[in-house]
């Protein structure tokens, strides 16, 4: 989605992608079509850009050998159970996610905090019921699951620049390794920035690098240090390789877990109507960036 906003925040922080603003009210044939033609222009934009440079390049080899993005949007919504557990008492993040990535929408049911939904439906966040106490803000995290789910596929995306860096042994694997930045006004958060291991065999991301300067929860020029995830396994869905685990890190003690995510319930949904991502009645719109709820 143009103009994505990352905040990660790991081990009692949030971490969040907000979304550019959409409309609402578009056709939902985007959402709901399994044929090719609604996506070629902006799959042949996307693959032209990603062409002009050799890291791009590599991104794209990366999207195609995890399953390509004709299958990617044409199989929107995606379904699946995000389950955030952070080591000691931070905060825990488990919710039943439906994503329409085309779109940029996200409806969040609670698992731990049963009764309890939130979600964004283009332009606004929301939860529900109104007077609700979600353990996260709305905003912050209804689209986040998703972006690291989403992975390589959301840089596709216009306003993401890339730059190849020097290749990096992890866990006894030499990886081709590719610095993710934002053009200047790109989302809310444009200083962030991501470093994704490739591997040289597979093309698939294993691992990556990133830091957070989210305004709501940084002074301009600030950030969190850098962090350090590794893709624990993964699992082909209807020809889409996706993740199913993540284990967490400081970047300079990468032995020292911080945080597990387990993502299970994977089903893709191109039936799903542009209804189901609609604004509840009993809900409350949450539009704060700094909110904590």
């Amino acid at each position: 989605m143009k103009n994505l906003l990352i905040l990660l925040v790991l081990s009692g922080l949030f971490f969040a992608c907000t979304p550019p603003e959409v409309d609402a009210e578009k056709s939902t044939a985007e959402v709901t079509s399994t044929s090719e033609q609604p996506f070629a222009n902006r799959i042949s934009a996307a693959e032209a850009r990603l062409r002009t440079s050799e890291a791009g390049q590599l991104i794209l080899a990366s999207i195609n050998a995890h399953g390509g993005l004709k299958k990617w949007y044409n199989q929107s919504p995606l379904y699946y159970h995000f389950n955030y557990r952070p080591v000691g008492d931070a905060t825990v993040r488990d919710s039943y996610i439906l994503n329409d990535y085309v779109n940029a929408r996200a409806v969040h049911q609670s698992a731990d905090q049963k009764g309890i939904s939130y979600g964004f439906d283009g332009k606004n966040a929301w939860q529900s019921p109104a007077d609700s106490t979600p353990t996260v803000s709305p905003r912050f995290w209804s689209l986040t699951p998703y972006y690291f789910v989403g992975l390589p596929f959301v840089l596709a995306d216009e306003g993401i620049l890339f730059d190849q860096l020097e290749d990096e042994t992890l866990d006894g694997v030499d990886y081709q390794r590719v610095k993710i930045t934002y053009a200047e006004g790109t989302g809310d958060a444009d200083d962030d920035y991501y470093i994704l291991y490739l591997n040289p065999e597979t093309k698939q991301v294993d691992a990556l690098n990133y830091i957070v300067s989210y305004p709501g929860f940084f002074e301009n020029g600030k950030h969190l240090p850098e962090k350090l995830m590794r893709i624990t396994d993964k699992k082909a869905v209807d020809g889409i390789i996706l993740p199913i685990g993540y284990g967490t890190y400081w970047s300079n003690k990468p032995e020292e877990v911080i945080t597990r995510i387990t993502v299970s319930d994977h089903e893709f949904r191109p039936e799903t109507k542009g209804e189901a991502f609609a604004v509840p009645l009993d809900a409350k719109l949450v539009n704060d960036l700094a909110a904590k709820q």
